[in-house]
């Protein structure tokens, strides 16, 4: 190799070739570029975010994030089916329950066969190949809209909300759920959640923890979704800073020593970084979210002409995938297998 680089002055085309075209060669057709293709994804890697509404026949249009409903259980049903055949193998549910159920305690979240029980009886009898996750956390319960219960003063009452957790875990648990995904930002929940679980006999429940999960302002649309947005204050002092990285490492590695099996990073995109640090330190599985302001950005663009979305979403999610996801929770998780299906 060093006499290579040495050569005189007029062996420099051989010198261009040699050193510079290798690249391009290595990108010259569709089959050179599959086959030397460094990152890839596929729909099961995929899971599904879906809003769940009670009634029958419902299947509500939000208006904030186009291509995204609320669904009742047996429309919902019809919906996983169809993911299901499109090679999606996991589906996270939200519960959108109407304002005159919430209250300042959660009640409706750990009321038997509420929702969310429902829902999960449903998928699980009728697609029992299908992954099932459910959210936990408090704000579709609460009047107020935070994820933890609120004292007099305001502030967020950490440990009493672990308790609301653990309920609720619970019962997903007895619907028959796979995995259980805490997205409160409670300090300490996955170690009592994990214990409650075992100690009611649910040990093969999987727990997915929102390890790094940023006061983002890219949540707007899913609140709007669930009719979620804090009535008072925010949610700072509980999610993360976003000008923050060692906290980001510091929660995921609190979470992996308090026995979480998975840890996510919310949002995705604009903490790639994130993800890529904490794939060095861990070797539990990470997934991403690619949430809904994520999502509704890019639908805006693609509404108004400027941009291909199935494009530009293929491009997101093999991005996340490079950062070191091993999953991906996003809303374009149809959009993006029905283009993969198209295209064989």
């Amino acid at each position: 190799m060093h006499d290579i680089l040495n050569k005189s002055v007029s062996d420099q085309n051989f010198l261009k070739d040699f050193l510079m075209r290798r690249p391009r060669r290595n990108r010259q057709s569709p089959a050179m570029r599959a086959l030397l293709q460094e990152t890839h994804l596929n729909p099961n890697q995929f899971v599904a975010p879906l809003f769940v509404v009670e009634g029958t026949q419902c299947k509500q249009p939000i208006s904030s994030m186009p291509g995204i409903f609320r669904y009742s259980t047996d429309t919902l049903l019809k919906e996983v089916i169809e993911l299901y055949k499109l090679g999606i193998r996991a589906v996270d549910l939200f519960c959108a329950i109407p304002n005159e159920k919430k209250d300042a305690r959660a009640s409706e979240a750990v009321r038997s066969n509420n929702l969310m029980q429902k829902s999960i009886k449903i998928l699980k009898q009728e697609i029992p190949e299908m992954i099932v996750m459910v959210d936990v956390a408090l704000d579709p319960f609460t009047d107020h809209g935070h994820d933890g219960l609120v004292n007099e003063k305001g502030q967020i009452e950490n440990d009493s909300t672990l308790l609301v957790l653990a309920q609720m875990s619970i019962l997903a648990a007895e619907a028959g759920v796979d995995i259980i995904a805490p997205s409160d930002m409670m300090d300490g929940r996955i170690a009592y959640i994990r214990s409650e679980l075992d100690r009611a006999g649910f040990s093969q429940v999987g727990i997915l923890s929102y390890a790094a999960k940023y006061a983002s302002a890219f949540y707007g649309p899913f609140r709007e979704a669930l009719n979620s947005t804090p009535k008072f204050g925010d949610k700072k002092t509980y999610q993360l800073n976003p000008a923050n990285t060692r906290e980001a490492l510091l929660e995921c590695a609190l979470d992996e020593f308090e026995s979480a099996d998975m840890l996510l990073v919310k949002p995705a995109l604009p903490y790639l970084d994130i993800i890529a640090k904490v794939r060095e330190i861990t070797n539990l599985p990470i997934g991403a979210y690619h949430v809904s302001g994520e999502y509704s950005m890019v639908m805006a663009a693609a509404e108004r002409g400027w941009l291909d979305a199935d494009r530009v979403f293929e491009e997101c999610l093999i991005s996340i995938k490079r950062a070191g996801a091993d999953f991906i929770f996003t809303y374009a998780a149809r959009k993006v297998a029905e283009k993969m299906k198209r295209e064989g």
